[in-house]
């Protein structure tokens, strides 16, 4: 009888003649833990893996000369070593690369468009972007450039510059209000940029372009923060939910929270 190793829930692969089964079954076995079931006994290891309980047990134990897997008496488990298996995926991908899946999956979930975007100068330099409608006159792409002090992802990276790093930028940048709600001289962004620091996010209201919001976040490599990425929305359409303040708090947590999946990626990577 010949058995596929397929974890709950996964489908089996077409073997062609390139095909190892018996590494197929190692990692399978790896696959068979989760958030679910984090320990098991070897029965339970072979009913999620379709295998023998013979064949899960030599693949088991294979695993724990390795390192991979710990045993605790009759019960198995991944050990961290496990993350090792990850990193070289995570190595070779850039930061864009990274982010482009968590912003999509955020525009997804809200419904709105998601950024991600590098201080250069003094501007922020796109380098990740999801649409789901145009909301600015002007269109965003990748490399897309806007004044770092009118954005809400500027203001994120601003906030967490060292301060011989924020007197540079102070002293380069053309501060000036772009919009008539926006703020337009330096200790009014000094004021701002204390908030975002304190906080840890950012909410432009209308100050890059009229009828344009934002949320931004930081994102960190280690203890640096890299860059930042947000969330664009309509102002006409916020002020239209029964409750826009608690819609605002609620896009704030989320990007925060996206914000940390991609930081976590990237210190992965490093």
């Amino acid at each position: 009888m010949t058995e596929t190793a397929v974890p709950d829930g996964a489908s089996a692969p077409q073997a062609g003649d390139q095909y190892v089964q018996s590494l197929a079954r190692g990692l399978a076995v790896i696959r068979a833990f989760n958030a679910e079931h984090p320990v098991m006994t070897l029965t339970e290891v072979a009913a999620r893996t379709d295998l023998t309980r013979a064949t899960a047990r030599r693949f088991l134990h294979t695993l724990v000369e390795l390192g991979y897997v710990r045993i605790d008496g009759k019960t198995f488990a991944l050990t961290a070593k496990v993350l090792q298996l990850g990193y070289a995926y995570l190595s070779g991908l850039s930061l864009p690369q990274l982010a482009q899946p968590h912003l999509e999956e955020l525009s997804l979930k809200l419904g709105e468009s998601t950024s991600a975007a590098v201080l250069d100068g003094t501007d922020i330099a796109y380098i990740a972007r999801v649409t789901t409608r145009r909301i600015m006159t002007i269109g965003i792409t990748v490399g897309t450039r806007f004044p770092a002090y009118a954005t809400s992802m500027g203001r994120v990276l601003l906030a967490n510059l060292p301060p011989a790093g924020l007197k540079s930028y102070l002293a380069s940048a053309d501060i000036r209000p772009l919009t008539p709600r926006a703020l337009g001289t330096v200790p009014e962004l000094m004021a701002v940029l204390e908030t975002v620091r304190a906080q840890g996010w950012c909410l432009l209201d209308q100050e890059l372009e009229l009828g344009l919001m934002s949320v931004a976040a930081p994102v960190y490599d280690g203890a640096k923060v890299v860059a930042a990425v947000n969330v664009s929305m309509q102002a006409q359409s916020v002020a239209a939910k029964p409750d826009p303040d608690a819609y605002l708090a609620s896009v704030s947590r989320e990007i925060v929270a996206t914000a940390k999946l991609i930081s976590a990626d990237l210190t992965a990577r490093s």
